[in-house]
């Protein structure tokens, strides 16, 4: 009713497209209620009242939107439309975390999701999504990521691409606040949110110009695009180092490919048209046995702590990708990207590689099982080339944060080009 006057903006809270308009639209619908007979068409009655009140919300009317929730939620458990009364808690929810009152916010949210999983599993993941912003709100980071990763898992397998690309901002946002907190380096949301937003708009203009899909874009143009990139990736702490011959021991390897398959299965969600779980216990053996900080330290000359987070990534269709992106800060100053498994097939006549492009132009590195590469995926663009017929390769990722903190924020690096 009112969905096209309402976005998610840089707080991932409900805010007008257009103040003027949301304000004489959401005036409309109140006077229709108002012109309703009294008891009847309660159902139309609670449409309006829970749409007045969803715009008097996102027009930050908090108060005046409770009292038109409450009396839709009221026409809801009236009438017995079990929907509706979840939907609603989940408004008065947004309502109540909205104006700071987060114990009622808590209530209406846990309401919402007991019901949902009772009774309405196609209403789950929105429910977890709204628990989950609270829970991040409110600095419960590890259940808010668990909450949001369950919902982005469902909502991948919906396959709405707008439920999905909501979700995983959250993700991004919750992940972001983790890295920070787990490197003891405390940042504002404000901060973080400036950070998140200067990686994404520098990764839509690169992706503007350029593709993995092809390198002559690099190679035969775009002195724009060169220019650029080599201004921002004259910021990085480590430069590209494909690793090769590392010795690492196999069964650890193998112990960790094992686990990638079944997390992966298990727990996978969609990312930037990626798989994407989270690692376990093979995964910090492995870091920790063979000292990873200490490949990091002799390949790039950066001395790193041990990896802070990492995650297993999977390409397993033809034609997969992940086109040239930045990471946001929160991953690190170093990252490794190591190869678990790469099926390729033996005639092929070019495989899937991890690319790179920086001050030294176009680069590819062909990852086999056990091979890895260093970088700076904060400021330099990466990605994948397309999977072939019959590839399929799992990696493991890890962030590590230098022990040199030398300072690092977006006002001390270049600003997207224009």
């Amino acid at each position: 009713m009112l969905q096209h006057l309402i976005t998610q903006g840089e707080d991932l809270r409900m805010v007008p497209t257009d103040h003027e308009q949301l304000t004489t639209a959401v005036e409309e619908i109140r006077e229709e209620l108002q012109a309703l007979p009294e008891g009847e068409d309660i159902a139309r009655a609670r449409v309006l009242a829970r749409w007045t009140g969803i715009g008097l919300l996102s027009l930050g009317r908090h108060d005046d939107a409770r009292v038109f929730l409450r009396q839709a939620l009221d026409l809801a458990e009236a009438s017995g439309n079990s929907r509706a009364v979840i939907a609603t808690q989940l408004n008065l929810g947004d309502a109540y975390r909205y104006a700071g009152e987060a114990e009622n916010a808590d209530v209406f949210y846990r309401r919402a999701l007991d019901g949902a999983r009772g009774q309405h599993p196609e209403l789950v993941d929105f429910a977890l999504q709204h628990l989950g912003k609270h829970l991040m709100e409110q600095g419960s980071l590890a259940p808010a990521r668990a909450h949001l990763q369950e919902a982005l898992r469902l909502r991948t397998t919906k396959g709405d691409a707008g439920l999905i690309e909501s979700t995983q901002a959250a993700v991004d946002r919750v992940e972001l606040l983790i890295s920070h907190a787990s490197a003891d380096t405390p940042a504002s949301e404000d901060g973080a949110a400036e950070a998140a937003k200067w990686s994404r708009r520098w990764t839509s203009w690169l992706q503007s110009r350029t593709t993995v899909w092809t390198s002559a874009q690099w190679e035969e143009g775009f002195p724009a695009l060169r220019d650029a990139v080599r201004e921002l990736t004259a910021h990085e702490r480590v430069h590209p180092h494909h690793l090769r011959d590392q010795s690492f021991p196999v069964e650890l390897l193998v112990g960790m490919a094992e686990e990638a398959e079944k997390a992966l299965a298990t727990d996978g969600y969609l990312h930037n048209g990626k798989w994407n779980a989270a690692v376990g216990e093979a995964a910090n053996r492995f870091a920790g046995q063979v000292d990873l900080a200490a490949v990091v330290a002799r390949s790039t000359g950066l001395e790193v702590d041990q990896p802070h987070n990492g995650v297993y990534i999977a390409y397993l269709e033809e034609g997969q990708f992940l086109d040239f992106h930045l990471d946001e800060f929160g991953f690190g100053e170093a990252n490794l990207i190591l190869c678990l498994k790469h099926d390729r097939p033996t005639a092929a006549s070019a495989v899937s590689c991890t690319v790179f492009i920086n001050a030294d132009g176009y680069l590819e590195c062909d990852l086999a099982p056990g091979d890895c590469v260093v970088f700076d995926g904060a400021l330099t663009p990466h990605g994948r080339t397309p999977l072939g017929a019959g590839e399929r390769v799992i990696l493991a990722s890890f962030g590590f944060h230098a022990r040199d903190q030398a300072p690092r924020t977006v006002t001390q690096l270049p600003p997207i080009p224009r």
